[in-house]
């Protein structure tokens, strides 16, 4: 709804609700954007720079939060650790080459998506870990992966985690799959992690 401005507080209020009770448990913190945000070069270097990049800066922000959350904020850390961050757009304006070069600037993934042709498909990559969002291949969701689309998913991982994709930088990868409306998901990932092994 903020368009990713004036995001100080809603983020403060995120920090505070738990997420930091997963400690070096947590992964990228995944930000996704509707359809009719479109890429505005001022705002997404803004959003990006105010993002906290450890889990002691998420806790300091945290504190900020309103009272939405007084009495139930979570404001505590074990041991301080570094935060990734990951960005899903949903506009084709995040086509414009000048977006992945901010997301680089900040080390954020740009999410790779499946999404059943429902919306674009970007598969740059921007940090130094790829996330990718599997919401079916032909049905948004519902459809599920064949087992030639998860060998498919399967080469592209190894060569992301080899660095043979790319710059020769060896990446962490994030692989979730939303295609849970028939519960395909966790079939999917078992599949795609059989592979992996």
């Amino acid at each position: 709804m903020l368009r990713l401005q004036n995001v100080h507080t809603g983020m403060a209020n995120f920090f505070a609700s738990g997420v930091l009770s997963l400690g070096p448990t947590l992964g990228p913190i995944l930000w996704q954007l509707p359809e009719r945000v479109a890429f505005d070069p001022g705002v997404l270097d803004a959003f990006l720079s105010s993002l906290p990049r450890t889990r002691g800066e998420a806790l300091s922000l945290a504190r900020d939060h309103d009272a939405r959350l007084d009495g139930r904020a979570w404001l505590e850390i074990e041991d301080d650790g570094p935060l990734r961050h990951a960005l899903e757009p949903r506009s084709a304006s995040f086509a414009d080459p000048r977006a992945a070069e901010i997301l680089r600037a900040h080390n954020v993934a740009l999410v790779l998506a499946d999404t059943a042709g429902r919306w674009p498909a970007f598969d740059d990559v921007t940090a130094d870990h790829v996330y990718v969002r599997l919401h079916g291949s032909t049905e948004l969701y519902a459809s599920g992966y064949t087992p030639e689309e998860l060998g498919t998913w399967a080469d592209r991982v190894r060569r992301w985690q080899s660095g043979a994709d790319g710059d020769g930088m060896p990446r962490d990868v994030y692989v979730y799959f939303d295609n849970d409306a028939r519960g395909r998901a966790p079939h999917d990932a078992v599949s795609l992690d059989a592979r992996l092994r």
